[in-house]
């Protein structure tokens, strides 16, 4: 199955933070790859353990996913980040 996600990757001191802010997802690594990987074997073992427990489908659905002819994907699209300084209280 294909999953179609915008992974957000951070420098943290000397690790690569690799992170799906839909599914609320992160795995880190030394490199952006081994960050990536790592992210990708998070994403199959959560989805291997809602499968065993029934809430698969229930999940992607209140995490605003969709389930296509074999291909998971957002219902919305990111159009953007912003670093953005706000005052608060």
């Amino acid at each position: 199955m294909k999953l179609n996600v915008t992974i957000e990757l951070l420098q943290r001191g000397r690790w690569i933070i690799a992170k799906i802010p839909e599914l609320d997802f992160v795995a880190q690594g030394r490199t952006i790859e081994e960050a990536k990987k790592n992210l990708s074997e998070v994403v199959d073992i959560q989805f291997s353990e809602m499968k065993e427990r029934g809430v698969f489908e229930e999940y992607l659905t209140e995490r605003g996913f969709l389930i296509r002819e074999g291909t998971i994907e957002p219902d919305h699209e990111v159009v953007g980040f912003e670093k953005h300084t706000l005052q608060v209280a």
